[in-house]
């Protein structure tokens, strides 16, 4: 309890320096620099991403790491120093970032990551650089909507007309490189119904609210000699003086792949006085804007969710009608007492089974595991839903989601070695170590494995989306140092207890099963219950799935939540039919086909993601097997988890209304 408590209170201690929208401004004085920090390439047309100095853009003469937390490290969200230089309200215009002249190589790799539309991630004061674009919908032509993309392309396709007019006798694609940067930087002066908010209101100074880009392609020209010590933007006969920051008729800077060839990288600071106040400037990325979509999958699930219940209620109807039939025999008419018999004998064959009903499966430990582990996982995800719906895991605060979900799941460590140990006890497994061993190590063993190899496929691609070997270390503590102790810790709570209380006993010979028809058969049954469920949340994925692959933020945790309570309550009740349509049939093996009805619902997921990849993916991309052994190894992870936590829904489901039906009858 000691332990619990300290990791309690250090949990209390790091939460305190979380950056939460609206609590922590700064602001910045008039000229004082500001920070421009570069991040990483992402595409969606591949898994794969990189980091920014991976590629050879202009950098500064010592390229300093920015400090990042377990989630930006896990999921590769590095940000470096850059050259970039920009000051408070300063506007400047062809500033040049630097001269490089480039081999054939470095030119098609340039090339290589424009064909496969990589964009570039920069951030500024915490806010994503984006581009900005507007658009109307068609019933509201006089209502735009902004929105944004993260990060600006590094290159594109030449257009055909141009590369004709530049090369008539070539036929090959060409591509051009986004080497001039426009940054619109969007800030809003401290004034009074500021000052709650930052201790420098009374320095006048200033809060950055946009962090904004145009990219453009120009192959740049300068006269006389090159002299990195003149003013930038008097050698180039590409720029035009400010304040106009316009461009001289230009052609691209087209990428040769063949020879090689130089690049001068240049870029404008423009800032812009926005209305918007700080604690307001994320809701350009946080908006909704198909909010209608969402509650079209809230009302498909509900829809599901109803036809389910009212199943459940005809099946519960139906049982206590036929006992209320049996207890009140006596005051029947003769035709009744038959009517009411004859529907006994035919339609409620699970009464038959009562002495078999509670006998162990094979396997019963490792059942017992996976509801340990599945209870984990129930709370780790109630409890990461609710504090992300709370606004306390905000894309502000970057890597605060994916941290929470491992602090979470270590945490529920007690909880989930009480219950597989309460199973345990109740299934008669001798061996309580190994019990609880497993349920340590079975879960978290199989993700840190295929973790580790898809890891070792990111090392060798040379993706940033491997993970440091120092974090590796870090997981391996977490693993071990808190979430073993913990289980073990809650298993001595469970076998302390009781087992479970049942109404029947188990008779020494197993009752012999009749022959099942096809349709009631565990692989049919199974794939049959993981269809509703998934259902009743396949559109919610889309959007999920859709943020990821697009990276774009996503943020409706109340939809989620609310799709994520219709889950489970889906899971149960379906769970809970099959069950008793198993029973009728006096089918006793009920414990592990309820854990994978609910449970299959993670392959429909697994099927989905794998359909949203091929057709999303780059022809280049699908053939590129470690690009695809990593997004599979990651959706796995997804869908093993999903599995388990489903899983065990529909087992604790059905094990509870199993001892409900048969303690309501006369066993004899």
């Amino acid at each position: 309890m000691a332990l619990a408590l300290a990791m309690l209170l250090s949990e209390v201690h790091m939460s305190s320096g979380f950056y939460l929208p609206g609590v922590a401004p700064r602001a910045f004085k008039n000229g004082e620099p500001v920070n421009i920090k570069v991040q990483t390439l992402v595409s969606t047309e591949t898994p794969l991403q990189f980091d920014y100095y991976q590629l050879p853009f202009c950098a500064p003469k010592r390229v300093r790491d920015i400090p990042e937390n377990l989630g930006e490290a896990l999921t590769g969200e590095r940000a470096h120093t850059s050259a970039f230089q920009a000051k408070m309200k300063v506007t400047e215009y062809c500033k040049t970032l630097c001269r490089k002249r480039y081999t054939p190589q470095e030119m098609e790799e340039f090339q290589d990551f424009a064909i496969l539309d990589y964009r570039v991630n920069m951030r500024l004061d915490s806010l994503p650089l984006a581009e900005m674009q507007t658009f109307a919908y068609e019933d509201k032509p006089d209502d735009p909507v902004e929105t944004y993309n993260l990060g600006y392309p590094l290159g594109g396709k030449l257009e055909t007309s141009e590369a004709e007019k530049d090369n008539p006798t070539s036929n090959a694609d060409q591509f051009v490189l986004n080497n001039h940067l426009r940054f619109k930087i969007l800030y809003h002066p401290v004034d009074s119904s500021d000052e709650a908010h930052s201790s420098h209101s009374e320095d006048n100074g200033n809060f950055i609210i946009g962090f904004q880009v145009v990219p453009f392609s120009i192959q740049h020209h300068y006269t006389g000699k090159w002299d990195e010590t003149e003013v930038p933007y008097v050698k180039l006969a590409t720029c035009v003086q400010p304040p106009n920051g316009q461009f001289q008729p230009h052609v691209p800077q087209v990428i040769n792949a063949e020879e090689g060839g130089e690049v001068i990288w240049t870029y404008d600071v423009i800032w812009e006085r926005t209305n918007i106040k700080w604690a307001s400037r994320w809701d350009v990325y946080l908006q909704m804007t198909d909010d209608k979509i969402h509650w079209f999958s809230i009302v498909n699930s509900l829809v599901i969710l109803m036809f389910l219940t009212g199943i459940v209620g005809l099946i519960m109807t139906r049982i206590l009608r036929k006992d209320f039939a049996r207890y009140n025999e006596s005051a029947l008419s003769a035709e009744d007492k038959y009517e009411a018999n004859r529907e006994m004998r035919e339609e409620t064959g699970w009464k038959l089974v009562y002495n078999d009903v509670f006998r162990p499966p094979s396997h019963a430990t490792l059942l017992s595991v996976c509801a340990g582990t599945g209870v984990q996982l129930l709370i780790m995800s109630i409890l990461t839903l609710l504090f992300a719906a709370l606004g306390f895991l905000s894309p502000a605060n970057r890597g605060s989601l994916l941290s929470a979900v491992l602090f979470f799941y270590v945490l529920m460590g007690v909880p989930a070695g009480y219950v597989s140990a309460r199973f345990c006890k109740f299934v008669k497994e001798p061996n309580h170590f190994k019990a609880t061993l497993m349920t340590a190590l079975l879960f978290p063993g199989v993700c840190f494995l295929v973790f580790f190899l898809v890891n070792l496929v990111a090392w060798f691609k040379q993706s940033s989306t491997a993970v440091p070997f120092g974090t590796l270390i870090v997981l391996m503590l977490l693993w071990f140092g808190i979430s073993l102790p913990l289980i073990f810790f809650g298993a001595y709570l469970g076998f302390r207890k009781d087992a479970f209380s049942v109404p029947c006993s188990v008779s020494a010979i197993p009752r012999q099963i009749p022959p099942q028809m096809w349709y009631m058969s565990p692989w049919v049954s199974a794939m049959a219950g993981g269809l509703l469920p998934f259902g009743a949340v396949f559109v919610e994925m889309f959007f999920i799935l859709s943020s990821i692959w697009q990276h774009r933020f996503y943020y409706v945790f109340g939809f989620l939540a609310v799709v994520f309570l219709i889950l489970i309550v889906t899971c149960v009740e379906i769970a809970i039919v099959l069950c008793y349509l198993q029973l009728c049939a006096e089918d006793y093996r009920w414990w592990w086909r309820s854990f994978c009805t609910a449970g299959t619902t993670a392959v429909y997921l697994f099927l989905y993601g794998s359909f949203h990849y091929f057709s999303r993916s780059h022809p280049a991309t699908v053939f590129d097997l470690m690009a695809t052994c990593i997004f599979f190894g990651y959706l796995f992870i997804l869908c093993y988890a999903m599995f388990v936590l489903c899983g065990f829904v529909g087992f604790a489901s059905c094990f509870a209304f199993v001892r409900k039906i048969y303690s309501s009858i006369k066993i004899d």
